[in-house]
């Protein structure tokens, strides 16, 4: 018997309509546990560099993590990996809510899609029965419209179903998946998926998931429990940049919202220029009104007492929509508005349309910049509103629909610039290996978040910081009462490294030394969450968090049988980091594409930033190119991806191929 996991794939081929349950090699589980680590795997050894993002040979993989479906608290996501029609990359996404646990329910790890469609379709997953449906008649439609019809059509309120809107249907470079009030934003998975001609998947399942010893598991599980309800009832109030994360979870749907930092930190119209002094009393009151007008409850996910996502109830729009990661605030910057009820609704609309609410205002912003300066003209914006909110809806539109200069916006910053040519690259300025970053603009180089910016691969910093805190604390008394807690360190080395964090020390304290090996811990928890899957704001995106390095070993062997230790959890998660990247380097990607945009810090530091990085691919076993040597990818049981290189011609010593 399998435990925590099903053992069993769905792979669906849509070019021939053919659909197989496949077990899986409960070896595979042992060295990569689940989730992004054998998606990582199965993207390997099944679709070689030469494939493009919009080839019948490029898989699509919904992946339920390893622990979805037990107790196991805050455990519900699904991780959805692909090739990216933005990056080029290995595209790993995240999302919430039900879908990955209804998976499991059903009796599958891992739905693998392959293949295009000859007309649109869905599928309809319902334990052991598996269709393939003509969706013909949801073409056109919006995300939460087509969940609600195909559970009319199904006659089955209890399914949970991922769907794509219109920007996915036109196969767009930053088109989403949404599921119920969850999404899979980053990277343009929605667009491939689009191409494949799937609009949706609907799954309902009534299975049971086994735990190997449940009585262990479960006190393992309360345990957690607990400390999640110490946690919400007391807020950490040093160490933490803003209120919003001073507790679990993203708590922007609080009561009395609290933007100031999101509002005096991110950089407003083309990430060009910050206003710090935007949230005044007169700000923060409108924002209250509007957020008690609009929000109707605050909701989490599948088994999860955290309730960090808001429901809102937009009265222009017909259906509810759920905020989440502050992406109505990155509308209202890019759009540089003070209005808070546009941001909301423009979030919303991003749902619907099935577009990544992060991306968009970037585009559409850079966008108006071009117009700004010259190299676009009213010719390429015929009929468009004179004011900026007006600006932003009109422009949204045309990009889910990919019409006039729509079409080419729909391909993100990066390509978009180039299609335009006549300078626009220059106007590329906020994108890291063809990806749209947070919008910030900050003083001081941060030596920690510039090695995080420039060699994570999930390329979005909120996937990868986390749960050491974003500044030193101002006298050494309260680093050593803020040590006395911290009992998610992995060792007394970093309780070091913060306890010696003298304030204005940046960006020679913590050393080169300390931020490799800071890095590298905030990024193997996520790749840890990412596998099991436990959402990133329980865990590795919080700080001190419920789950950390010393207590998931044993749930995770409470769980499955496998018995492992901290040491080898550590291991499984460093062979997940080297195979993603081994994904991405064999696809080209070198160390020229690893660097964070010029005017992201105003004082910088090329030296420095040259030892870091130099440092960090040394202390991480890669070359003086970013590339996993031979020593080290035999170290984590990786042969195979070295004599792939090897027969590539890739050099993974110290050449620079």
């Amino acid at each position: 018997m399998r435990y925590a996991e099903t053992g069993y794939d769905l792979e669906i081929d849509l070019s021939r309509g053919s659909i197989e349950r496949v077990e899986t090699d409960p070896r595979d589980t042992e060295l990569y546990l689940g989730g992004v680590g054998t998606n990582a795997k199965i993207l390997w050894e099944r679709v070689p560099p030469e494939v493009e993002p919009f080839s019948p040979d490029n898989l699509l993989i919904f992946s339920a993590g390893l622990l979805c479906g037990t107790p196991a608290p805050g455990c519900n996501r699904t991780i959805v990996s692909t090739i990216s029609p933005q990056t080029l990359l290995m595209a790993f996404s995240m999302m919430g809510g039900f879908f990955a646990t209804e998976l499991k329910f059903a009796g599958y790890d891992k739905i693998i899609i392959r293949g295009k469609s000859p007309d649109l379709v869905y599928l309809w997953i319902n334990d052991d029965k598996v269709e393939i449906r003509d969706a013909g008649h949801l073409r056109g439609k919006g995300t939460l419209e087509t969940e609600e019809l195909i559970k009319e059509e199904l006659k089955e309120p209890k399914a949970k179903v991922a769907t794509i809107g219109l920007a996915g249907e036109n196969r767009g470079y930053f088109a989403s998946i949404q599921e119920g009030k969850a999404s899979v934003s980053r990277g343009g998975i929605g667009g491939v998926m689009g191409d494949k001609g799937l609009k949706a998947i609907a799954v309902r399942g009534t299975k049971d998931i086994h735990i190997a010893r449940p009585d262990e598991f479960m006190e393992l599980c309360n345990e957690v429990l607990k400390y999640m309800d110490h946690r919400l009832k007391n807020p950490i109030d040093k160490g933490v940049p803003t209120s919003i994360l001073a507790t679990l979870g993203i708590q922007e749907f609080a009561e009395t919202p609290d933007e100031e930092w999101h509002l005096g930190m991110f950089a407003w119209g083309h990430s060009r220029y910050r206003r710090k002094d935007v949230w005044t009393k007169e700000i923060q009151e409108k924002w209250k009104q509007t957020h008690e007008k609009l929000l109707e409850r605050s909701i989490s996910c599948f088994n999860c007492p955290v309730k960090c996502g808001g429901l809102v109830s937009h009265p222009e729009l017909e259906r509810k929509s759920m905020l989440k990661c502050s992406q109505h605030v990155r509308y209202i910057v890019a759009a540089e508005t003070d209005n808070p009820d546009f941001g909301y609704k423009m979030a919303c609309l991003s749902d619907e349309y099935g577009v990544d609410g992060f991306t968009a205002p970037l585009v559409i912003a850079f966008a108006l910049e071009l117009y700004e300066n010259g190299i676009l003209t009213d010719d390429d914006f015929p009929g468009m509103p004179s004011d900026n909110e007006g600006r932003f809806y009109w422009l949204l539109e045309r990009i889910v629909r990919r019409e006039g200069i729509g079409d080419v916006l729909a391909n993100g910053t990066y390509w978009a610039a180039r299609q335009i040519g006549r300078g626009a690259e220059a106007f590329d300025h906020n994108t890291i290996k063809k990806h749209e970053q947070a919008p910030l603009k900050l003083s001081m180089l941060n030596p920690l978040y510039y090695l995080m910016y420039c060699t994570g691969e999930k390329i979005n910093i909120t996937q990868i910081e986390g749960q050491f805190p974003q500044g030193p604390l101002e006298t050494r008394e309260e680093r050593e009462e803020f040590l006395k807690d911290w009992i998610q360190v992995p060792n007394e080395r970093i309780k070091e490294y913060f306890l010696n964090w003298e304030p204005f020390s940046f960006p020679y304290n913590p050393s080169v030394q300390a931020c490799c090996e800071i890095v590298d811990w905030m990024e193997a928890m996520h790749y840890i969450d990412d596998t099991l899957g436990i959402c990133a704001s329980v865990s590795s995106f919080a700080m001190k968090p419920p789950y950390h390095i010393h207590n998931l070993p044993h749930i995770i062997s409470a769980a499955t049988g496998l018995d492992i230790d901290d040491a080898e959890l550590w291991e499984i998660a460093r062979r997940n980091r080297n195979l993603v990247r081994a994904n991405n380097v064999r696809r080209g990607m070198r160390r020229k594409d690893e660097k964070v945009p010029e005017n992201h810090w105003k004082k910088r530091f090329p030296e420095l930033e040259k030892e870091l990085l130099d440092t960090y691919y040394k202390f991480k076993g890669w070359n003086n190119q970013g590339i996993p040597t031979k020593g080290s990818l035999q170290e984590l049981g990786l042969d195979y991806v070295f004599e792939d290189f090897e027969n590539r011609g890739i050099n993974s010593e110290n050449g620079n191929r």
